[in-house]
Protein backbone atom coordinates (compact mmCIF):
# COMPACT_ATOMS: atom_id res chain seq x y z
CA UNK A 1 0.00 0.00 0.00
CA UNK A 2 1.14 3.54 -0.72
CA UNK A 3 2.75 4.95 2.49
CA UNK A 4 0.73 8.18 2.37
CA UNK A 5 -2.52 6.30 1.76
CA UNK A 6 -1.67 4.03 4.69
CA UNK A 7 -1.04 7.06 6.92
CA UNK A 8 -4.39 8.54 5.86
CA UNK A 9 -6.15 5.26 6.64
CA UNK A 10 -4.55 5.17 10.10
CA UNK A 11 -5.54 8.80 10.63
CA UNK A 12 -9.16 8.02 9.78
CA UNK A 13 -9.17 5.13 12.23
CA UNK A 14 -7.48 7.21 14.93
CA UNK A 15 -9.95 10.08 14.50
CA UNK A 16 -12.93 7.75 14.81
CA UNK A 17 -11.48 6.10 17.94
CA UNK A 18 -10.84 9.47 19.56
CA UNK A 19 -14.37 10.60 18.72
CA UNK A 20 -15.90 7.50 20.29
CA UNK A 21 -13.71 8.02 23.35
CA UNK A 22 -14.96 11.61 23.59
CA UNK A 23 -18.54 10.31 23.72
CA UNK A 24 -17.65 8.54 26.96
CA UNK A 25 -15.87 11.55 28.48
CA UNK A 26 -18.10 13.45 30.88
CA UNK A 27 -16.02 16.61 30.43
CA UNK A 28 -16.47 16.63 26.65
CA UNK A 29 -20.16 15.78 26.93
CA UNK A 30 -20.87 18.53 29.45
CA UNK A 31 -18.90 21.12 27.46
CA UNK A 32 -20.66 20.38 24.15
CA UNK A 33 -24.05 20.14 25.87
CA UNK A 34 -23.50 23.50 27.59
CA UNK A 35 -22.72 25.22 24.28
CA UNK A 36 -25.71 23.65 22.54
CA UNK A 37 -28.11 24.50 25.38
CA UNK A 38 -26.83 28.09 25.59
CA UNK A 39 -27.46 28.62 21.88
CA UNK A 40 -30.90 27.03 22.06
CA UNK A 41 -31.86 29.25 25.01
CA UNK A 42 -30.87 32.34 23.02
CA UNK A 43 -33.01 31.18 20.10
CA UNK A 44 -35.95 30.56 22.42
CA UNK A 45 -35.96 34.11 23.79
CA UNK A 46 -35.52 35.62 20.32
CA UNK A 47 -38.37 33.74 18.65
CA UNK A 48 -40.95 36.50 19.26
CA UNK A 49 -38.64 39.39 18.37
CA UNK A 50 -38.32 40.86 14.86
CA UNK A 51 -35.47 42.84 13.35
CA UNK A 52 -36.22 46.59 13.47
CA UNK A 53 -37.95 47.76 10.30
CA UNK A 54 -38.60 44.25 8.98
CA UNK A 55 -40.88 41.28 9.54
CA UNK A 56 -37.90 38.91 9.83
CA UNK A 57 -37.66 37.04 13.12
CA UNK A 58 -34.48 37.78 15.05
CA UNK A 59 -34.04 34.07 15.75
CA UNK A 60 -34.28 33.31 12.01
CA UNK A 61 -31.46 35.77 11.38
CA UNK A 62 -29.40 34.47 14.31
CA UNK A 63 -29.56 30.70 13.69
CA UNK A 64 -27.42 30.61 10.50
CA UNK A 65 -24.83 32.78 12.22
CA UNK A 66 -24.76 30.47 15.23
CA UNK A 67 -24.14 27.44 13.04
CA UNK A 68 -21.38 29.26 11.17
CA UNK A 69 -19.77 30.30 14.45
CA UNK A 70 -19.83 26.69 15.69
CA UNK A 71 -17.92 25.61 12.58
CA UNK A 72 -15.32 28.34 13.08
CA UNK A 73 -14.81 27.89 16.82
CA UNK A 74 -14.70 24.10 16.61
CA UNK A 75 -12.55 23.98 13.50
CA UNK A 76 -10.09 26.78 14.19
CA UNK A 77 -9.92 27.33 17.95
CA UNK A 78 -10.49 23.65 18.76
CA UNK A 79 -7.62 22.53 16.54
CA UNK A 80 -5.27 25.24 17.78
CA UNK A 81 -5.92 24.32 21.41
CA UNK A 82 -5.61 20.58 20.86
CA UNK A 83 -2.39 20.88 18.87
CA UNK A 84 -0.77 23.13 21.48
CA UNK A 85 -1.66 20.75 24.30
CA UNK A 86 -0.48 17.69 22.39
CA UNK A 87 2.85 19.33 21.66
CA UNK A 88 3.24 19.78 25.39
CA UNK A 89 2.28 16.22 26.43
CA UNK A 90 4.40 14.44 23.78
CA UNK A 91 1.62 13.20 21.49
CA UNK A 92 3.17 14.95 18.49
CA UNK A 93 6.58 13.50 19.30
CA UNK A 94 5.11 10.01 19.14
CA UNK A 95 3.30 10.77 15.87
CA UNK A 96 6.57 12.05 14.41
CA UNK A 97 8.17 8.63 14.88
CA UNK A 98 5.75 6.99 12.41
CA UNK A 99 6.19 7.08 8.62
CA UNK A 100 4.13 10.03 7.35
CA UNK A 101 2.94 10.34 10.93
CA UNK A 102 2.08 14.04 10.66
CA UNK A 103 -0.20 13.39 7.69
CA UNK A 104 -2.04 10.72 9.68
CA UNK A 105 -2.14 13.02 12.70
CA UNK A 106 -3.71 15.84 10.68
CA UNK A 107 -6.33 13.50 9.17
CA UNK A 108 -7.18 12.20 12.65
CA UNK A 109 -7.64 15.72 14.00
CA UNK A 110 -9.91 16.62 11.08
CA UNK A 111 -12.11 13.58 11.74
CA UNK A 112 -12.44 13.90 15.53
CA UNK A 113 -12.93 17.68 15.51
CA UNK A 114 -15.44 17.56 12.66
CA UNK A 115 -17.46 14.75 14.22
CA UNK A 116 -17.61 16.43 17.62
CA UNK A 117 -18.61 19.77 16.12
CA UNK A 118 -21.31 18.20 13.96
CA UNK A 119 -23.00 16.68 17.00
CA UNK A 120 -23.32 20.09 18.67
CA UNK A 121 -24.40 21.71 15.40
CA UNK A 122 -27.08 19.06 14.84
CA UNK A 123 -28.62 19.75 18.26
CA UNK A 124 -28.80 23.49 17.59
CA UNK A 125 -30.08 22.98 14.03
CA UNK A 126 -32.89 20.62 15.03
CA UNK A 127 -33.94 22.90 17.90
CA UNK A 128 -33.91 25.89 15.55
CA UNK A 129 -36.04 24.16 12.91
CA UNK A 130 -38.58 23.27 15.60
CA UNK A 131 -38.68 26.57 17.50
CA UNK A 132 -38.26 29.09 14.69
CA UNK A 133 -41.20 28.93 12.26
CA UNK A 134 -39.69 31.68 10.08
CA UNK A 135 -36.76 29.45 9.14
CA UNK A 136 -37.11 28.13 5.60
CA UNK A 137 -38.04 24.46 5.48
CA UNK A 138 -35.07 23.27 3.41
CA UNK A 139 -35.62 21.14 0.32
CA UNK A 140 -33.10 18.86 -1.35
CA UNK A 141 -31.23 21.78 -2.92
CA UNK A 142 -30.99 23.71 0.34
CA UNK A 143 -29.81 20.64 2.27
CA UNK A 144 -27.17 19.99 -0.39
CA UNK A 145 -25.96 23.58 -0.10
CA UNK A 146 -25.99 23.34 3.69
CA UNK A 147 -23.97 20.09 3.71
CA UNK A 148 -21.49 21.45 1.18
CA UNK A 149 -21.03 24.67 3.15
CA UNK A 150 -20.44 22.79 6.41
CA UNK A 151 -18.00 20.31 4.83
CA UNK A 152 -15.98 22.96 3.01
CA UNK A 153 -16.17 25.28 6.03
CA UNK A 154 -14.64 22.63 8.28
CA UNK A 155 -11.96 21.84 5.71
CA UNK A 156 -11.26 25.56 5.42
CA UNK A 157 -10.90 25.97 9.21
CA UNK A 158 -9.25 22.79 10.50
CA UNK A 159 -5.97 22.90 8.51
CA UNK A 160 -5.50 26.58 9.27
CA UNK A 161 -6.06 25.80 12.94
CA UNK A 162 -3.24 23.26 12.64
CA UNK A 163 -1.01 25.87 11.00
CA UNK A 164 -1.61 28.43 13.77
CA UNK A 165 -1.22 25.79 16.48
CA UNK A 166 2.08 24.58 15.03
CA UNK A 167 3.54 28.10 15.10
CA UNK A 168 2.72 28.77 18.76
CA UNK A 169 3.90 26.35 21.42
CA UNK A 170 2.27 27.95 24.47
CA UNK A 171 -1.33 26.67 24.88
CA UNK A 172 -2.51 29.89 26.56
CA UNK A 173 -1.02 32.13 23.87
CA UNK A 174 -2.36 29.87 21.09
CA UNK A 175 -5.87 29.85 22.54
CA UNK A 176 -5.84 33.61 23.06
CA UNK A 177 -4.63 34.30 19.51
CA UNK A 178 -7.20 32.01 17.92
CA UNK A 179 -10.10 33.51 19.88
CA UNK A 180 -8.88 37.04 19.13
CA UNK A 181 -8.76 36.19 15.41
CA UNK A 182 -12.26 34.71 15.54
CA UNK A 183 -13.60 37.75 17.41
CA UNK A 184 -12.16 40.17 14.85
CA UNK A 185 -13.45 38.16 11.89
CA UNK A 186 -16.86 37.69 13.51
CA UNK A 187 -17.18 41.42 14.09
CA UNK A 188 -16.42 42.29 10.46
CA UNK A 189 -17.90 39.33 8.57
CA UNK A 190 -21.61 40.02 8.98
CA UNK A 191 -22.40 36.76 10.76
CA UNK A 192 -25.18 38.22 12.88
CA UNK A 193 -26.07 41.36 10.91
CA UNK A 194 -25.96 42.41 7.23
CA UNK A 195 -22.46 43.15 5.97
CA UNK A 196 -24.00 45.79 3.70
CA UNK A 197 -24.30 48.06 6.75
CA UNK A 198 -20.48 48.38 6.84
CA UNK A 199 -18.19 50.65 4.80
CA UNK A 200 -17.49 49.32 1.30
CA UNK A 201 -13.75 48.89 1.92
CA UNK A 202 -14.49 46.71 4.95
CA UNK A 203 -16.95 44.64 2.91
CA UNK A 204 -14.18 43.94 0.40
CA UNK A 205 -11.74 42.91 3.13
CA UNK A 206 -14.31 40.67 4.83
CA UNK A 207 -14.98 38.80 1.59
CA UNK A 208 -11.35 37.70 1.45
CA UNK A 209 -11.80 35.48 4.51
CA UNK A 210 -13.86 32.28 4.67
CA UNK A 211 -15.98 33.32 7.66
CA UNK A 212 -18.17 35.66 5.60
CA UNK A 213 -18.82 32.99 2.96
CA UNK A 214 -19.51 30.32 5.56
CA UNK A 215 -22.22 32.46 7.16
CA UNK A 216 -23.59 33.42 3.72
CA UNK A 217 -23.93 29.76 2.75
CA UNK A 218 -25.78 29.03 5.98
CA UNK A 219 -28.20 31.89 5.34
CA UNK A 220 -28.72 30.81 1.74
CA UNK A 221 -29.78 27.36 2.96
CA UNK A 222 -31.91 28.37 5.95
CA UNK A 223 -32.94 32.03 5.92
CA UNK A 224 -36.32 33.10 4.47
CA UNK A 225 -36.27 34.18 0.83
CA UNK A 226 -36.89 37.81 1.72
CA UNK A 227 -33.65 37.99 3.71
CA UNK A 228 -31.63 38.03 0.49
CA UNK A 229 -32.52 41.70 0.10
CA UNK A 230 -29.93 42.54 2.77
CA UNK A 231 -27.09 40.71 0.98
CA UNK A 232 -24.52 42.15 -1.41
CA UNK A 233 -26.09 42.34 -4.86
CA UNK A 234 -29.30 40.93 -3.33
CA UNK A 235 -27.99 37.46 -4.15
CA UNK A 236 -27.01 34.41 -2.10
CA UNK A 237 -24.05 33.77 -4.48
CA UNK A 238 -24.07 30.01 -3.86
CA UNK A 239 -21.38 29.15 -6.42
CA UNK A 240 -19.05 31.88 -5.18
CA UNK A 241 -19.59 30.64 -1.62
CA UNK A 242 -18.58 27.08 -2.40
CA UNK A 243 -15.72 28.26 -4.62
CA UNK A 244 -14.10 30.55 -2.01
CA UNK A 245 -14.49 27.99 0.78
CA UNK A 246 -13.04 25.34 -1.53
CA UNK A 247 -9.98 27.50 -2.28
CA UNK A 248 -9.35 28.13 1.43
CA UNK A 249 -9.73 24.41 2.13
CA UNK A 250 -7.34 23.46 -0.67
CA UNK A 251 -4.74 26.00 0.45
CA UNK A 252 -4.95 24.80 4.06
CA UNK A 253 -4.70 21.12 3.15
CA UNK A 254 -1.64 21.83 1.00
CA UNK A 255 0.14 24.03 3.55
CA UNK A 256 -0.69 22.30 6.84
CA UNK A 257 1.18 18.95 6.36
CA UNK A 258 4.60 20.47 5.46
CA UNK A 259 4.30 23.07 8.23
CA UNK A 260 3.41 20.34 10.70
CA UNK A 261 6.36 18.23 9.51
CA UNK A 262 8.70 21.20 9.86
CA UNK A 263 7.42 21.80 13.38
CA UNK A 264 7.72 18.10 14.23
CA UNK A 265 11.38 18.03 13.19
CA UNK A 266 12.11 20.41 16.04
CA UNK A 267 10.37 18.16 18.56
CA UNK A 268 12.53 16.12 20.93
CA UNK A 269 12.23 14.43 24.28
CA UNK A 270 14.12 17.24 25.99
CA UNK A 271 11.85 19.90 24.43
CA UNK A 272 8.73 18.04 25.60
CA UNK A 273 10.20 17.72 29.11
CA UNK A 274 10.94 21.46 29.24
CA UNK A 275 7.37 22.27 28.23
CA UNK A 276 6.03 19.89 30.85
CA UNK A 277 8.11 21.60 33.52
CA UNK A 278 6.86 25.02 32.42
CA UNK A 279 3.29 23.70 32.52
CA UNK A 280 3.79 22.40 36.06
CA UNK A 281 5.14 25.82 37.09
CA UNK A 282 2.10 27.55 35.58
CA UNK A 283 -0.25 25.26 37.49
CA UNK A 284 1.76 25.58 40.67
Amino acid sequence: MNPVAHAVRLGLARGWIEFRHGLTSSTDIYFNAFIAIAFVVVLYFQREVTLPGTNLSLSAATLPGMLALLVVVGGLAGTVGTLSVEREDGTLLRAKALPHGMTGYLVGKIIVTSAGGLVTMLIVLVAGLVMVPAIRQPGAGEWTLFAGTVALGLLAMLPWGAVIGSLISNPQAAGGLSMLSISLLTTTSGIFYPITSMPEWLQVVSQIFPLYWLALGMRAALAPDGAVAAEIGQSWREFETLGVLGLWALAGLLLAPPILRRMARRESGSAVQQRRERAIQRVG
